[in-house]
């Protein structure tokens, strides 16, 4: 277990605490953990870059990392009216199809990582729902964005698995 994963397993444990937070209506204290949280996934990326950390764990562990943080929160607000369960349950569906595409493709040994896109797709789910905690203007045509960007990062994970399929078939 390097540094790095155990920072990722903080950020994960730590998520229920943003929930606690929304419930009692502490807006603002919820979108200063969230943020914190969001903003610690650059750290555990830094630590297994600096210091040769890198590993297949936290490949798979860190953009999990970010979807229980996201989708959690998510359907919290949905639960509070702040946020339309459209857009949440199509971020879930493609969540599901997207971490069964990579656990398929760990179990023939080949890690598919973040691609740049999903981390556009991250942060701009993360600006999304920084806004609804704060019910900022605008909030649900950012969120919607996220999706759009969802699915554009999802297919080319279907792609990329695909691909992978036929480079084992040759």
């Amino acid at each position: 277990m390097t540094l790095a994963n155990r920072v990722t397993l903080a950020r994960i444990v730590l998520i229920p605490l943003v929930i606690i937070l929304l419930l009692f209506g502490l807006d603002g204290l919820a979108f200063i953990v969230f943020m914190f949280l969001s903003f610690s996934d650059a750290v555990d990326g830094y630590i297994a870059r600096r210091f040769g950390e890198v590993s297949d764990l936290g490949k798979v562990l860190d953009p999990l990392a970010d979807k229980i943080l996201v989708t959690t929160v998510l359907i919290a607000l949905v639960g509070l009216g702040k946020a339309s369960s459209i857009p949440v349950m199509l971020f879930v569906v493609r969540d599901l199809i997207v971490s069964g595409i990579r656990i398929t493709a760990a179990q023939s040994n080949n890690i598919i990582a973040a691609s740049r896109l999903a981390k556009w797709k991250t942060g701009t789910q993360i600006a999304a729902v920084a806004m609804l905690i704060l019910n900022l203007p605008l909030a649900n045509l950012v969120l919607w964005a996220a999706v759009i960007l969802s699915y554009i990062s999802g297919s080319a994970y279907l792609w990329q698995s695909k691909t992978l399929k036929l480079l084992k078939l040759s």
